[in-house]
């Protein structure tokens, strides 16, 4: 359980059922995903983020991001919040190939990084460095990092004013969706990177299936993605399809498909490809919303989703939608 000390805002006080973090004086104990209990010494001043940079970009704490993981130079939202990353912020390779001696020679504070390969993790440790591992699974644990990264850089306020800005978006829709009955819940599904890769009942993609009020069709399979069969796919006969934003597939793929022309979201056309957003960011509340209008337009005709996200990127990032690339329908 994680305990509040003073200076610490009493609504970040909550019960964290994934991963846990104390503060005791300047140090900050946290228990990541592989179950490790780290010590951190705070502040930090020099910060590697080999994953969750996407939760940064609303800090402005590049000051203190000494390196970065080099997938973040093709993020759309870190290239539009600081233009110069490339250039300013080297990298180190990233959380699945680090570059130990370009990482030493940053001599970070803190290195954040994923849990994908875990034996990466002891390895860094081996040379001295603080690693906290990560990977999260719910909208329960986005807000924990979250909160996490606004202790570790003294961006508490930030943090909760940022959690505040998403809930009103997911209020919207669990608003929007209390009326739709059991019986009217239309079955989904999430397909990753490839189209028989589907999300099954762990992950963010079914947390937010359950707040757009769709039924995961998948959702009898105990892990976040896994490959099934084309007739387990048929058989389960979706819906509504959305399709991971990192994929190198399109909707129209699937559409134009032989195999795929039974289901019924494909011969209603209701397969949609999703911005190509990390999902371990403050976008997921765009694009949940994205996913609402979706599944039931009914209940969201009179949502402006282009004036929504255009007003949540100016309070969020300081910047215009307008400057990233639009929602791929």
């Amino acid at each position: 359980m994680m305990r509040c000390k003073e200076g610490i805002a009493s609504g970040l006080c909550c019960l964290l059922l994934f991963s846990t973090w104390t503060v005791y004086a300047e140090t900050l104990t946290y228990t990541d995903k592989l179950g490790r209990t780290v010590d951190v010494p705070l502040p930090i001043k020099r910060a590697v983020f080999f994953e969750t940079y996407e939760l940064v970009a609303h800090l402005g704490i590049w000051d203190r991001m000494v390196g970065i993981s080099r997938y973040a130079y093709e993020n759309d939202l870190m290239r539009a919040v600081n233009p110069d990353i490339e250039r300013t912020i080297p990298s180190a390779g990233s959380g699945l190939d680090v570059n130990i001696e370009a990482l030493l020679k940053l001599n970070p504070d803190l290195v954040l990084t994923w849990t994908y390969k875990p034996d990466i993790v002891p390895f860094m440790e081996r040379k001295g460095l603080t690693v906290i591992a990560i990977y999260l699974e719910s909208i329960a644990e986005l807000y924990e990092v979250m909160r996490l990264q606004g202790r570790l850089f003294q961006k508490e306020e930030q943090v909760q004013q940022s959690i505040i800005l998403m809930e009103r978006i997911f209020d919207l829709i669990r608003e929007r969706v209390s009326a739709i009955s059991d019986s009217e819940k239309k079955k989904v599904l999430w397909l990753g990177r490839s189209p028989t890769t589907v999300a099954g009942r762990t992950g963010i993609p079914h947390d937010t299936f359950m707040m757009i009020r769709g039924e995961n069709v998948a959702a009898s399979i105990h892990e976040e993605n896994t490959e099934v069969s084309m007739e387990q796919i048929i058989a389960w006969n979706p819906e509504v399809i959305f399709i991971w934003g990192g994929a190198q597939y399109k909707s129209k793929d699937i559409m134009d498909s032989d195999q795929w022309r039974h289901v019924t979201a494909v011969k209603q056309g209701r397969v949609f490809k999703a911005p190509h957003w990390s999902r371990w960011s403050p976008r997921l509340a765009l694009v949940a919303l994205w996913m609402a209008k979706r599944t039931y337009p009914e209940h969201f005709r009179d949502v402006n989703l282009e004036a929504v996200t255009e007003s949540f990127f100016q309070k969020l990032y300081g910047i215009s939608y307008q400057s990233l690339n639009s929602i791929e329908d």
